[in-house]
């Protein structure tokens, strides 16, 4: 795995290795509504998981995945502050996201 510095960094060097998607969470799955698809939990693949923290605000802090799923042919980000996802997914999907699927 890579180290980066900034969120925009790692978004733009995954981006330029095939992770084009936006993903954005759902209370049962993954969306990309670019491509009207959404991923259960058991469809996609969390590939790497990249934290930030600004330095100017130490309470916020975001979360990258860099995501795919052979099945659907897609590669794709979910950014997301962190933590934010487990008030509103289901607890199946928290847990593939924080790792414990």
């Amino acid at each position: 795995m890579r180290t980066y510095t900034t969120l925009s960094e790692a978004i733009n060097d995954l981006s330029k290795r095939g992770y084009t998607a936006n993903f954005n969470i759902k209370v049962d799955c993954i969306e990309c509504a670019e491509d009207r698809l959404r991923l259960h939990p058991d469809e996609f693949i969390i590939d790497e998981v990249y934290r930030f923290q600004e330095m100017s605000d130490l309470d916020n802090e975001s979360i990258l995945y860099a995501i795919s799923s052979p099945r659907n042919g897609i590669k794709g980000l979910l950014v997301n502050a962190y933590g934010i996802y487990s008030e509103t997914a289901t607890t199946e999907l928290v847990n593939k996201l924080s790792g414990r699927a």
